[in-house]
Formats: C-alpha cells, sequence, structure tokens
C-alpha cells in the first residue's frame, strides 16, 4: 500500500509542479511581452523635434526639411522643423539642450555654431564639445564667390581690380559674424591684400534677399542656398572655394583656378543630439538618418545642391567635428574676429 500511495502521491506533486511551472512561464512571458514593445518603440516613443538655429529658408533648411519628412515617414512618428535664428546659431542650439536627452530633441546646424563659434564669442552659451552628442553629417558644399549683376565683373580677376580701386570699402555680405561664409570673404580678403567691409546678417536668406536687390555688391554663400539663383540669373557666381569643380557648375571656376589657391573652404551640416542621450538611442537615430539620406530622394537633393554623400557613423563624425575645430579656431585667431 505505501508503494500504492508514493506511486499516486508522485503524479500529484508533478502536477503541482508542472502548474507552478506554467504560471511562472507564463508570468515571465506577459513580462515578456510587455517589455518587448517598449524596447522596440524607445526611439522614437513620441514626435521628434530638430532645432534649425537659422531663419527659415536658409542653407540649413535645405537638408533639415527633406531629412524630417523621410524619417516622419519611415518611423511614423512627426517630424517637426523649429527654426530658432540667432547669435550664429547659438540661441537655437541653447534651447534645443534644454530638452531631455532623450533623442526626442534634436539639432541640425551649419558647422559655424559648433566648430566656429566657441573661439569666436567671449562667452558662450553652452559648449558644443561637451554638451553635443555628434550624430552624422548631412551635407557638405562648397561656397560660391556670387555677384549682384549690375557689378561690372565677369571673372574674379575683374572683380579684384574693383576692389583696389577701392581699399577698404567694397563691401560683401553674409549669413553671420563666425560663419563660413564670413571667414571666408575674410581669408579672400587677406589673399588679395585689400580689406572689404564687412555686413553681417542674421542668417543666408535675409542676406541673399539684399543680394538680389542690389543693395550689397557680393557674398560666399553655400551652393546648396545660391544655386537656384545662379541658375535663374539673378547672381553672378565668378568663382567656388572646393578643391575641383562642382558638376552643379562646371563651367564656374575654383578659387585656386583664379589664382588664390589659399581660398579652400566648405559649409557643412550636421545633426546632433544632446549630451547624455543613450548610445543605443544615438545609434538608432544614426541609422534611420543615414538609412534616409540613402534614399532616392535625398540622393536628389545632394544631386540638386552640389553635395556628396557625407553620412558617417558617430564616431567618425565626432573625430570630423574635432578635426574642424582645431581647423576653424586657427581661421578665426588668423582674421582676428571676436564677438562679446
Amino acid at each position: 500500500m505505501a508503494f500504492k500511495t508514493d506511486t499516486l502521491a508522485l503524479p500529484t506533486l508533478n502536477r503541482r509542479h508542472l502548474l507552478a511551472t506554467a504560471a511562472a512561464a507564463a508570468a515571465t512571458g506577459l513580462s515578456a511581452g510587455l517589455a518587448t514593445p517598449a524596447l522596440a518603440q524607445s526611439w522614437p516613443a513620441k514626435p521628434v523635434t530638430i532645432v534649425v538655429p537659422w531663419p527659415a529658408g536658409g542653407p540649413t533648411d535645405i537638408g533639415a526639411r527633406p531629412l524630417a519628412k523621410l524619417m516622419q515617414d519611415a518611423l511614423h512618428q512627426p517630424f517637426v522643423i523649429d527654426n530658432k535664428g540667432g547669435s550664429s546659431g547659438n540661441i537655437g542650439a541653447a534651447m534645443m539642450l534644454q530638452a531631455p536627452a532623450d533623442g526626442h530633441t534634436l539639432l541640425l546646424t551649419s558647422s559655424a555654431t559648433v566648430v566656429i563659434n566657441p573661439s569666436l564669442y567671449k562667452k558662450m552659451p553652452f559648449d558644443p564639445a561637451k554638451d553635443l552628442a555628434p550624430v552624422t553629417n548631412v551635407l557638405r558644399v562648397p561656397l560660391v564667390l556670387v555677384t549682384h549683376p549690375s557689378v561690372p565683373a565677369a571673372d574674379v580677376k575683374a572683380l579684384l581690380a574693383l576692389i583696389k580701386a577701392k581699399p577698404g570699402e567694397y563691401i560683401y555680405a553674409s549669413s553671420g559674424n563666425g560663419t563660413p561664409q564670413h571667414l571666408t570673404g575674410d581669408l579672400f580678403s587677406d589673399q588679395i591684400g585689400v580689406k572689404m567691409v564687412h555686413v553681417p546678417y542674421k542668417g543666408s536668406a535675409p542676406a541673399i534677399a539684399d543680394l538680389l536687390a542690389g543693395h550689397v555688391p557680393m557674398m560666399f554663400d553655400s551652393l546648396a542656398s545660391i544655386a537656384p539663383h545662379i541658375k535663374s540669373g539673378k547672381v553672378k557666381a565668378l568663382a567656388q572655394t572646393g578643391a575641383r569643380r562642382s558638376s552643379l557648375l562646371p563651367s564656374v571656376p575654383t578659387l585656386a583656378e583664379a589664382g588664390l589657391p589659399g581660398v579652400e573652404t566648405y559649409a557643412w551640416y550636421g545633426l546632433f543630439a544632446k549630451a547624455g542621450t543613450p548610445p543605443a538611442v544615438l545609434q538608432q537615430i544614426n541609422a534611420e538618418a543615414v538609412k534616409a539620406m540613402k534614399t532616392p530622394e535625398f540622393q536628389q537633393v545632394l544631386a540638386d545642391t552640389g553635395s556628396e554623400f557625407v553620412g558617417d557613423t558617430t564616431a567618425n563624425f565626432a573625430t570630423f567635428v574635432k578635426a574642424e575645430t582645431e581647423k576653424w579656431s586657427r581661421l578665426v585667431r588668423q582674421s582676428g574676429a571676436t564677438i562679446d
């Protein structure tokens, strides 16, 4: 009987064990089921704001707006562009840094804000090297030396004659103090040995507007923003600052070809998150941004702006930003430019 009792008890114990195991498994499965979607939706879990610290319609928008749309379509969350211009990008960048470091507020800015301003401004509202996390480069384009059609110069040589005829009086506009456009103009002035009058604007768009109206005779600006006005004949393109001619302007020589090899500069526009954003989120933002940049739609943006594909890893972009900071800080010191 004892044997029978033991043999009867064993299945009862097994049933209890199996029930307990099943209950535990069910609880684990429920927990996993709840956790998996949360992990999968860690970013973006809500609308994403991309702060562009420049006025609407400028060259940064040219990359920011199509990138935002492509990422919105792919990720099924709104991606909103918020233009906050002023102080060469400092105002918008500082505002962006007030948001949590969760990847839902990003910064897409020209190089000026990140690699030039720290050596230009005596007081910065933030430290780009410490407060920003590089995600990826978005656009890199040469600048173009353009003039109003009324300027009686068909090439750089003729323009130099006009400038030298009025030393210290000839005006050039830029998108703001310390921007690549400003420093390229200053470098150009040094190369020709004649000082010019710099007129800074709060962004590329208002500077171009005054150039089109004939209020200023010339400026250096990103090919991305000035190309439509060159094509329409509203401005004349005399030279470009890249190492080689752009496929978008094959008939326009480089400044090196025009006899000024010391003036080679580019404007670039990069995507950043707030420092402290989890590495996994940074990697996801990077992957989605680069994926969007490889689409035919964005490739067309690159072709239309004379830009090259520059999407990269977060680590490589961080290395590039550091090198650019060193390069432009030298140019700032050389120019003697400073802003209180």
